[in-house]
């Protein structure tokens, strides 16, 4: 795998959609069933990793998300991490993708941000991931669906007590830059994200084109890293004909109207996410071939 870094702030690139919509189709419940389907039936995520490959997408998103001693040790499964982190990356890698990122989410546990206790808590999840995951080849770690800005600040300390590798950090805003706790905002959560050592700033969002590029441009203004705009696809419904505020990408074909508005906001890497199925990421990666990012750092200071 070439050193993704290397790229940053030069060609537009496409990370592959979540599995979810793809497995859930086969009755697959991801709150309870993942983690050991990666173990008794890896042939299924192999299969959904293949169809996601075939969008020419240039970034694999391994479907690591949950793998933090935290969320596992629900299921029963926390003395299972190092095996669930070998299946998982070795599934990732032999796709032979251009780039591989490993997905991390929050970890599930009540967070105290008065209590040094709490947050050494939270930090410390990550480091005993990154430990793991630090075996083997991959380029980026994917922190993602992050709602909470001290969530996000021990996460980012964590990776970065445990790896040097390039991070992605993404928190999720609606049209208005507020974070889902509804107590934070995007601005700070990119203050954060430049000052505890993430390589790519991103948001995922679920609102139409011009809002997310407008997001993107708060995002260029507060930051020197390059951007992320995951765009998340809501329910599909058989008989919605135009996009609305609420669904503006019920069909792949919609997101053709997004990449204009983002590239123009100085967005590198795009991505769909909710409900999006592997036509949604092909739709993104055949637009974007040869495309290099706008820089609108000069734009924006003038």
């Amino acid at each position: 795998m070439a050193d993704i870094s290397l790229r940053f702030h030069k060609d537009m690139l496409v990370l592959t959609s979540p599995v979810d919509a793809s497995l859930a189709r086969q009755g697959t419940n991801f709150e309870d069933d993942f983690e050991m389907l990666m173990v008794v039936e890896p042939e299924t995520l192999e299969d959904a990793y293949r169809s996601q490959m075939t969008t020419q997408a240039q970034c694999l998103v391994a479907q690591t998300a949950n793998l933090l001693p935290s969320r596992l040790l629900h299921k029963n499964l926390e003395k299972r991490l190092p095996e669930l982190v070998r299946i998982s990356l070795e599934m990732a890698t032999a796709q032979k993708a251009q780039h591989v990122l490993v997905e991390l989410g929050p970890t599930g546990l009540p967070l105290d941000p008065s209590s040094k206790a709490s947050l050494m808590e939270h930090r410390d999840q990550y480091v005993r991931a990154a430990r793991e995951f630090e075996h083997y080849p991959f380029d980026a770690y994917l922190l993602n669906d992050f709602t909470d800005v001290d969530a996000l600040k021990c996460a980012l300390m964590g990776l970065r007590k445990a790896s040097d590798r390039p991070v992605f950090a993404s928190v999720n805003a609606n049209a208005e830059g507020v974070l889902g706790n509804g107590r934070h905002t995007l601005q700070e959560a990119v203050a954060v994200m430049q000052e505890f050592g993430a390589s790519v700033a991103g948001v995922q969002t679920p609102c139409a084109p011009a809002a997310a590029a407008h997001l993107a441009r708060g995002m260029a203004s507060a930051c020197s890293l390059p951007l992320m705009v995951q765009l998340q696809v809501g329910q599909r419904n058989a008989k919605q004909l135009n996009p609305t505020d609420e669904n503006p990408y019920y069909r792949p074909e919609t997101l053709f109207d997004a990449i204009p508005h983002l590239r123009s906001a100085g967005v590198q890497f795009l991505r769909a996410t909710g409900n999006a199925t592997p036509a949604y990421a092909a739709a993104l990666a055949a637009v974007l071939v040869g495309l290099d990012v706008i820089d609108v750092r000069g734009i924006l200071e003038d």
